[in-house]
This record gives structure tokens, C-alpha cells and sequence, in this order.
């Protein structure tokens, strides 16, 4: 597996662990985003994970983009721009990825990582977990998918209110929201990382990945388009072998055992 100098990976069984491991608050900049982008198109191997996991190390998810590195005026634009071009090549990269996406949040997530744990198809938060959108505290405007994926998960008002008022939301609020899936005790948060993404390793990967980029991308799409595309995703999914294994066990005593291709 390759080194990353910001990032630690894991691989344990179809089960890949990306972990967030830049510093005490995982601060963004060009190696974290670069690093983040190489992994995203590692997703897309011929040999992909059957699920993954990005969490971080340490209190915080991630704080956002290092300020350290920023000046303070329109001499920042240019790193800027290649920052949230290389996060976002990163963030297509890992939504068109076949394979389903569990985010864990166990501390702060704000600014871009507040982007990064809500592109996620699963979002778990321990109790200790806060999300702040935070961009509009030193005058900037959301990346990293902020504003395409919050309006989806919440609706377009309540989605102008976080960001609007920038109050940090608790877990279970988050929940209540649609912007996370559930909130589990501090000492239980690994396990049930584990656990989501076991399930969905020994599920139909292809269904999986192509289901949910048919949701998320319907909001673009007139119904005859959307009806369109279910058409091509469904004939294509015939294809798979797990379509076939998922064929036999409806006809057969047990469950399907699915591969993930």
C-alpha cells in the first residue's frame, strides 16, 4: 500500500481505513489535499475496497485549511484556488467511487472538514463530535462540496440557516438534521465504524455505489433523465456477479453471498 505523508491507510480485508493524521487539528494544505486526491483515485483500481472508513487521529477531525499558510489579502488567491481545485478533484473522485463511504467523526469537524464528513454516504459522530461550518468567521465562501451536499442532506432553508448563523451543531442535532446517520458513545465509536463498514463490505458493492450516485445526482436531473439513467444503472448491474449470486439465493434455502463485483 502506498505512503502518504498525511494520511495513514489501512486495509483490512475489503475494508479500506483512511485516517486524517496531519497534526493536531489535520489542517488542510496542498500535501494533505494532494494526498487526498491520490487516494480518492486509488478508489477506481481494478482491485477497490468494498467499503471505506475516513476517519481522523487525534481531537480533531479537521479544523479546515491551515491559515497558518495564508497571508490575509488578495495575495492568497492563487494558493487558494489550487487548494480547492486539488480538494475538489478529490471530492469528485470519491463520489463517482464504486464503493459506499462511512465518515467518523470523533471531535471537530469544521470548515473543510465539516465539507468532508457530510459528502459521505453514512456519517457516524461519537458524543464528543461537533460540526461548525465556520468558513464565514474569517470571510470566505464554503468548498469542498459544502454547498452542493448541505441543501441536499437538509433543504435548501435549513441549509442557509447553518450557514448562515454558524451555531456549531451537537450529534444529536446533526442527526435530527439529515447530516449525520447516528451518534454513538465515545468508547463504542471504533466498533460501530468497524461494524457499518463490515456490513456494507459483504453487500452488493456496484449496487451500492451506483444507487447512491443516481441519488445524489437526481436533483440535477429532470424525472425522464433520472428514468433514463435508472434504466442504463439497472441493465448494466446484470452484469455483475453479484447480481447473479443475489438471483440464485432468491430461488435458493439462504442468503446471497455477494463478492462486490
Amino acid at each position: 500500500m502506498p505512503d502518504y505523508d498525511t494520511l495513514q491507510l489501512d486495509r483490512d480485508g475489503d475494508v479500506l481505513t483512511i485516517t486524517l493524521d496531519a497534526g493536531p487539528h489535520n489542517g488542510l494544505d496542498p500535501a494533505m489535499t494532494a494526498d487526498l486526491h491520490r487516494v480518492a483515485v486509488s478508489l477506481h483500481d481494478e482491485d477497490p475496497a468494498r467499503a471505506v472508513v475516513l476517519t481522523h487521529d487525534g481531537d480533531v477531525f479537521s479544523a479546515g485549511a491551515d491559515l497558518t499558510a495564508f497571508e490575509g489579502d488578495e495575495s492568497d488567491a492563487p494558493y487558494v484556488r489550487e487548494m480547492a481545485g486539488e480538494l475538489h478533484e478529490a471530492v469528485l473522485q470519491f463520489h463517482r467511487a464504486p464503493v459506499p463511504i462511512v465518515a467518523g467523526v470523533d471531535g471537530v469537524a469544521a470548515g473543510a472538514g465539516f465539507s468532508l464528513a457530510i459528502f459521505a454516504d453514512l456519517l457516524v459522530l461519537s458524543e464528543d463530535a461537533r460540526l461548525e461550518y465556520a468558513y464565514h468567521r474569517i470571510g470566505l465562501t464554503g468548498d469542498g462540496g459544502s454547498t452542493f451536499f448541505l441543501p441536499r442532506l437538509v433543504g435548501l432553508r435549513r441549509a442557509k440557516e447553518i450557514l448562515l448563523l454558524d451555531e456549531p451543531i451537537a450529534p444529536d442535532e446533526a442527526v435530527d438534521l439529515g447530516l449525520a446517520t447516528e451518534v454513538v458513545a465515545g468508547e463504542e465509536f471504533d466498533e460501530r465504524l468497524a461494524e457499518l463498514a463490515a456490513d456494507l463490505a459483504a453487500g452488493p458493492t456496484h449496487a451500492y455505489g451506483t444507487t447512491a450516485r443516481l441519488m445524489t445526482e437526481s436533483f440535477d436531473r429532470s424525472l425522464e433523465t433520472q428514468l433514463a439513467e435508472e434504466t442504463a444503472a439497472i441493465a448494466d448491474a446484470t452484469h455483475t456477479e453479484d447480481f447473479a449470486r443475489g438471483h440464485a439465493a432468491f430461488f435458493g434455502d439462504g442468503p446471497p453471498t455477494f463478492v462486490g463485483r
